[in-house]
């Protein structure tokens, strides 16, 4: 299946996208997130606040060791992380449904090489002072009755998305 092993992925080219989670309380989220940004061979994860840390059984349960092959820093505060991911070059989107949120499935362009998503709590979403820090807001477009999704599913969806927008 042509699977690369941890040290091959370590030296591959990264897809430019990282994706940080704020509070997020399930560590079951926490390793499917790991693993989808292994699949996609994003540039790394950022683990805020509550966010709990590899190594662990219960993230480990559905990362699958994708903990040891993505490259993951933790932050305590949110807003620290943003400010960092700024200073490297990143446009910081933050996704949740506010005014002016651009629909994932619009045609907008990626205005920087180096993109960050921002996937927040479980409960309460992307804190709001999280949210302002951010450049803007993704939303995902929804038709039934529920206005949100998990967060892991959510991950999935943003993910492949913003990599076919990186990888054009």
């Amino acid at each position: 299946m042509q699977r690369l092993s941890v040290e091959e992925y370590r030296k591959s080219e990264k897809t430019p996208l990282v994706v940080v989670l704020d509070h997020v309380r399930s560590l079951y989220n926490v390793g499917s997130v790991f693993r989808t940004a292994d699949a996609f061979r994003l540039a790394g994860v950022c683990l805020c606040g509550i966010t709990a840390r590899p190594p662990h059984p219960e993230i480990h349960k559905t990362a699958l060791g994708a903990e040891d092959s993505v490259p993951w820093k933790y932050f305590e505060r949110t807003e620290d992380c943003i400010r960092w991911l700024h200073s490297e070059g990143y446009t910081v989107w933050a996704v949740e449904q506010c005014k002016g949120s651009t629909l994932l499935d619009s045609e907008f362009a990626v205005q920087s090489l180096q993109l960050a998503v921002v996937l927040g709590n479980e409960v309460k979403g992307v804190q709001q002072q999280v949210v302002d820090q951010c450049d803007g807001c993704l939303e995902i477009p929804q038709y039934g009755t529920k206005h949100s999704m998990n967060v892991s599913v959510t991950a999935g969806i943003v993910i492949w998305e913003l990599f076919k927008k990186l990888r054009k």
